[in-house]
């Protein structure tokens, strides 16, 4: 099976899957049931058989998993037995807060472009890097070889940004901007709006004040 013939809600829960298996080897645990695995997450054991079943057998019945080689299975699944080169573009309060975020580099994914388009923020340093001009971003990208990026620019940017990004050779932005970007086939964006979030939130919570 091609790997992009596996649903994507699939492909998000993976990480979930694979940060919990590291929880459990840290906690010196050598072997989970989908059953204990899924009480974890607050998803059945059903769903994670299901899920796994994607890309193969690997655990035995009435035994479980074995924590170090599912975790090694879907670290593989996932691309990250390398380190992936990634750029950072919007250096704001939100893009500082990135740029400055041990967790990236500790799981793989390591920011080696920071980028704005304000001259007072340019040449200012984060977290060892340079913030660089916009216009140094094609370059950059063609030499380091990176196909990974985040934007964290205003919403008046975004799409702008984002072409620029597509056109360097990225093929997957993860956008922190308020607004849905659009990219051509072949490029996987992900849009993260704490907003948003928050709205689908207040729903549930102005239905149970509506019902006091």
């Amino acid at each position: 099976m091609e790997p992009l013939d596996i649903p994507d809600v699939v492909v998000r829960r993976l990480p979930i899957y694979a940060r919990t298996l590291s929880y459990l080897q840290q906690e010196g645990i050598k072997s989970v049931s989908s059953q204990q695995l899924g009480e974890r997450i607050s998803v059945t054991a059903a769903q994670i058989r299901k899920d796994l079943s994607w890309f193969g057998e690997f655990g035995k019945q009435g035994i479980g998993y074995d924590v170090d080689k599912l975790l090694g299975h879907i670290t593989r699944i996932l691309g990250l037995t390398q380190s992936w080169p990634v750029v950072l573009v919007g250096l704001g309060y939100l893009g500082q807060a990135i740029a400055r975020y041990e967790g990236f580099r500790q799981n793989g994914l390591n920011i080696v472009g920071l980028f704005d388009n304000d001259p007072t923020k340019i040449g200012a340093d984060i977290n060892g890097l340079t913030i660089l001009a916009d216009r140094e971003l094609q370059a950059l990208i063609e030499q380091e070889g990176v196909r990974l990026a985040i934007v964290a620019v205003p919403a008046a940017r975004a799409q702008e940004v984002v072409d620029r990004l597509v056109l360097a050779g990225v093929r997957a932005i993860l956008n922190y901007a308020p607004i849905i970007t659009q990219v051509p086939d072949g490029v996987w964006v992900r849009h993260i709006d704490p907003v948003a979030q928050l709205h689908s939130m207040t729903y549930y919570l102005a239905r149970e004040e509506a019902q006091i």
